[in-house]
């Protein structure tokens, strides 16, 4: 696989031994098994895979390599260029300026933009009626588009289903970016319709078979179809893609159960398009990777990430089901008191646990990161917790286990 220039700032000499020693190990990603990291009084289980993927590492290195390319110029971003606020922090420190917020309301009118501008596209795409704006005012969006090649390849297998005539389902947060995308790209070529969890699906197949009024969908799913969308038709033929970061599982689950019900009500295999392809890699295998360090016996779990980042946030959701699990963006949310500032994604606020860290040895923690998280963050909290825990090794002389 292709390999990015990303600022040495996010690299960790830790954490990338231990990357490159397991890819050896393991070339077919076959072993999800965490690496034990064992400082003495306390033991780390790193997880199999995390960190920057693909999409991220070639959306960072375009937008670094544009700044350093074009000085003096205006150089403007659609939105976060991804999840993470450190990353979009040394963007905006660099110059960079967004053009709108995650939810997509205007932060710098479109009308204020020149032709001799740069607008570089996020990670997660965007709208084909935003590209039509940008492009009716002559600025050039090729060079400078970060969309993630997983993300565009399911808007190609949302335009190849909708072409046969099937209904474009897609799985994910109406309001995200990348779900936003592509809601547009598909709907540019047939019925479309967002749906965001399984409860939704539960209200969708009735009205597929008939339980619900035609007339409650509109309500039901106010702003989440496509113009024109008719459910007396549209859903007898259906095709489920989803944003890229959901959880695998739960996206499975729902094409799943929305095949079955369409097969009960319609009798036909061919109603249902495969759309399995569209999983992205790095979200299955992240998610993979949790599941098999939970595996193993741990007091705790700490998972790294931006608040926002919609693939990080279904990380904490597995670990959260089987022990105590603080979500932070980074190392300085723990605190010398044995304190840390973590994020409730379940009341949406940030809230402080004293004496989160239990007195006892050896203590085990579970750790992981999410897909738009530097690598330098992740070790920064392996640091914070030495400090905290006494009669440990020191970062250093486990690096040199892994270099020899």
């Amino acid at each position: 696989m292709k390999s990015f220039d990303v600022p040495i700032i996010y690299r960790s000499p830790l954490i990338s031994a231990i990357k490159k020693k397991r890819k050896e190990q393991d070339r077919m990603k076959k072993d999800f098994t965490p690496t034990l990291l064992d400082f003495g009084s306390f033991q780390i289980s790193l997880a199999r895979h995390f960190g920057f993927c693909y999409g991220v590492e070639n959306a960072i290195e375009i937008a670094f390599r544009t700044l350093d390319n074009h000085p003096g110029k205006r150089i403007f971003l659609l939105g976060e260029m991804i999840h993470n606020p450190q990353v979009n922090a040394d963007l905006q420190a660099r110059g960079i300026r967004f053009l709108q917020d995650t939810s997509g309301q205007t932060l710098i009118p479109f009308a204020e933009l020149h032709k001799e501008d740069i607008v570089l596209i996020p990670a997660f795409g965007t709208t084909l009626e935003i590209e039509k704006q940008l492009h009716a005012r002559g600025i050039t969006t090729e060079q400078y588009n970060t969309t993630c090649p997983f993300v565009e390849k399911v808007w190609n297998r949302s335009e190849a289903i909708a072409k046969k005539n099937f209904t474009v389902i897609i799985h994910g947060k109406p309001t995200h970016e990348e779900t936003r995308a592509t809601f547009s790209h598909a709907a540019a070529h047939g019925p479309a319709l967002v749906i965001k969890d399984m409860e939704e699906a539960k209200v969708l197949a009735e009205f597929i078979r008939g339980d619900k009024p035609i007339a409650d969908f509109f309500t039901c799913f106010k702003n989440q179809f496509s113009v024109n969308f008719d459910p007396s038709q549209d859903l007898k033929r259906i095709g489920v893609v989803n944003q890229t970061t959901m959880l695998a599982s739960d996206t499975q689950a729902i094409a799943d159960f929305l095949k079955k019900t369409i097969l009960e009500k319609e009798g036909k295999e061919e109603q249902v398009a495969d759309t399995r392809d569209t999983l992205c890699y790095a979200t299955l295998d992240n998610q993979t990777a949790v599941q098999g360090l939970l595996q193993n016996p741990a007091d705790l779990a700490i998972v790294v990430g931006g608040y926002n980042s919609s693939n990080t946030s279904h990380l904490v959701e597995l670990c959260e089901l089987q022990l105590p699990t603080y979500y932070i963006e980074n190392a300085q949310k723990i605190s010398d008191e044995n304190s840390i500032m973590h994020y409730d994604m379940h009341a949406h606020v940030e809230k402080i646990t004293s004496n989160f860290l239990p007195n006892k040895r050896p203590l085990r923690i579970l750790l992981t990161s999410g897909a738009s998280c530097p690598d330098a963050l992740v070790e920064g909290v392996i640091e914070r917790l030495l400090t905290l825990i006494p009669d440990t090794t020191t970062i250093d002389s486990l690096l040199e286990t892994y270099q020899a």
